[in-house]
């Protein structure tokens, strides 16, 4: 069985903090958003080959990344793209890679932004005992957020009706993007034949569910979708579970550090007053109240109080005047 991690997006977002890193590489807690669904995969013996899906744009920092990791499977699979405008969507990537690497075998498909809290062996049995395409369904428990996925429509754990992002959402259960299909429901080259859309892979769930059989796999476990500043925050607040995490290279003094605080390598903080904040390498903050809010790498912040702000890298803020 081979298994697909997706990670070309650009996230746009979250920039300033990705418009030079992928977010598949932003920590949580002592680990990064991707290593926890690496890390799964490294541990199931069924996977033999791991590919990561990205762009042209950030295949050195995914290169580096995994030579300095353990990992043994995980190999890169670099789509010909460096912009947002120049994407080929998530199915016209899958379908490039498949043609690209040869696969013939069941896929596992896993998004490389989703912190998920089940553990993703437990998806491959669902999906081997079906022998269908299967899915990960959660209930995000709001119809409104449900706008933004495709909803799903079961009868016991069969997929009957599957609605990519609808406009007046009749439930709340929404598939992630973690798929399971066996090697004959890789019909990615005929779906994009067919002028559909070759964006979001839920509309090609939807096409797939009218043609065959489709499964969920229904959790409850904490499930983020990293795309935002406040999902990422939320999803460090769910790893930290209030304990807060400081650099042994970083700098506290007279200072307060309050719950579910990150403090990366040779950052500073000085007088100043911190909560559900992360603060990236080499950032000073001094004199400030700061709250829910993500600091950039190489930043000054002084004299300055903020909450929900987004601060991109090597900037000074002091006395409310940015440059």
């Amino acid at each position: 069985m081979k298994a697909v991690v997706l990670a070309g997006g650009y996230a746009t977002r979250l920039w300033p903090i990705t418009k030079h890193r992928p977010k598949m590489l932003l920590p949580i807690g002592e680990t990064t958003v991707i290593d926890r669904i690496f890390e799964a995969l490294e541990r199931d013996d069924r996977i033999d080959e791991v590919y990561v899906s990205t762009n042209e744009r950030f295949a050195e920092e995914f290169e580096a990344h995994l030579a300095e990791s353990d990992f043994e499977k995980p190999t890169l699979s670099v789509e010909d793209t460096t912009e947002e405008s120049e994407k080929f969507g998530v199915i016209g990537a899958l379908g490039q890679l498949v043609d690209r690497e040869g696969i013939d075998d069941d896929l596992v498909v896993v998004a490389g932004d989703n912190l998920i809290g089940f553990d993703l062996s437990e998806f491959v049995d669902f999906f081997e005992e079906k022998g269908t395409t299967t899915i990960a369904a959660y209930d995000v428990g709001d119809r409104e957020k449900a706008k933004s996925y495709g909803l799903v429509d079961l009868e016991d754990d069969r997929v009957v009706d599957f609605q990519e992002k609808p406009d007046e959402p009749k439930s709340t259960l929404v598939s992630i993007a973690c798929y399971g299909f066996p090697a004959e429901s890789i019909r990615f080259e005929e779906y994009l034949a067919g002028d559909n859309n070759p964006d979001e892979p839920g509309w090609f769930i939807q096409w797939l569910q009218s043609r065959e059989s489709v499964h969920a796999f229904v959790f409850e476990e904490p499930w983020f979708d990293i795309g935002t500043p406040e999902s990422y925050l939320e999803a460090i607040a769910w790893e930290l579970d209030g304990d807060s995490v400081i650099a042994e290279s970083a700098t506290v003094e007279r200072s307060t550090i309050g719950d579910n605080v990150h403090v990366m390598d040779g950052a500073e903080i000085v007088d100043a007053t911190l909560d559900r904040s992360i603060v990236f390498e080499n950032a000073t903050v001094a004199d400030c109240e700061i709250h829910e809010t993500i600091i950039d790498e190489g930043t000054r912040i002084e004299n300055v109080d903020l909450a929900g702000a987004l601060i991109g890298a090597h900037t000074q803020l002091t006395n409310g005047t940015e440059e």
